[in-house]
């Protein structure tokens, strides 16, 4: 369960990503809070517009709504150009009623079922674009598509999810097309790609001198049940080696309460106290332990 990012951390997560992005008016607070909840959040729902008369026109539709849905329709618009145009944040209009299957299935990381139902509100729950497309057959030009592998990428980083947290309008409401001539499959492949090219870390050169290389911090929201990863078993092996290993069997690859247990005396070692000692891996702990790559 994820709270969702504020505004300024989103933003940053974006343009950290290599998005080229505008901002429109009061985005930050240009939200339907107060129709319902915001959060927790638990993934990106990406969509197509549908027809268009220009593509300035369909971000300010974006932005406004119409009388029989107010805006903001989503978070962030994606031009034909790759630009990401930011019309609010917050609970916007764009996921609508869903399939409870198809939710539990994005919080779990695993397969998506047939979304035959509409029986859950997704607007608290997903990040949202729209990317400017008619729907009908036009294609997605190479710059747009870039720019929605990297914007669904930047928010899985930042909130420790992986692209199986992607999907499209189409996987979640029934009857929903969008985004039409996209295969969701393909596209979170393209997002897996981005996310691991991130994480990998150089290998120092052959009798280069320098010091081993090791793993990125992969944020916080990355260690929680259900987490399996080569990364958490060498997390426990350099726990264990530094005397802080607290585990009966182990340590393995899924991430339990004895790895918890465990970061949490690495962190007393170092002389954290309190909530600063909880277990849960924080940037300056983590590079202190020197976790190797996987």
């Amino acid at each position: 369960m994820a709270q969702p990012l504020s505004a300024d951390q989103f933003l940053a997560a974006l343009k950290n990503a290599g998005a080229r992005v505008v901002e429109h008016d009061n985005w930050r607070t240009h939200n339907r809070n107060s129709k319902g909840a915001w959060g927790p959040v638990h993934g990106v729902m990406i969509h197509h517009t549908g027809p268009y008369s220009s593509e300035a026109a369909m971000v300010d539709l974006c932005r406004t709504g119409y009388t029989a849905l107010p805006g903001p329709l989503c978070h962030g618009v994606i031009d034909r150009s790759g630009t990401v145009h930011l019309v609010g944040y917050g609970r916007a209009n764009h996921a609508g009623s869903g399939d409870d299957d198809v939710l539990k299935a994005v919080i779990a990381e695993s397969a998506l079922p047939p979304d035959n139902e509409a029986n859950t509100d997704g607007n608290p729950h997903f990040y949202g674009f729209e990317c400017i497309n008619t729907g009908g057959g036009q294609s997605w030009p190479a710059a747009q598509l870039d720019a929605m592998h990297k914007v669904s990428a930047a928010l899985c980083r930042a909130h420790g999810w992986t692209q199986r947290s992607v999907i499209g309008h189409k996987e979640w409401q029934p009857g929903k097309p969008d985004p039409a001539g996209i295969a969701m499959g393909d596209f979170r492949t393209a997002v897996a790609k981005l996310l691991n090219a991130a994480s990998k870390v150089p290998e120092p050169a052959p009798d280069s001198g320098d010091e081993p290389a090791y793993a990125s911090f992969p944020g916080a929201a990355y260690f929680r049940t259900g987490r399996r990863s080569a990364l958490i078993t060498a997390m426990g092996k350099r726990l264990v080696a530094e005397g802080c290993g607290k585990y009966s069997q182990g340590p393995g690859p899924n991430w339990t309460d004895a790895d918890r247990r465990s970061y949490a005396a690495w962190q007393h070692k170092l002389g954290y106290s309190g909530d600063d000692a909880d277990g849960i891996p924080g940037p300056t702990s983590w590079a202190k332990l020197r976790v190797p790559t996987t």
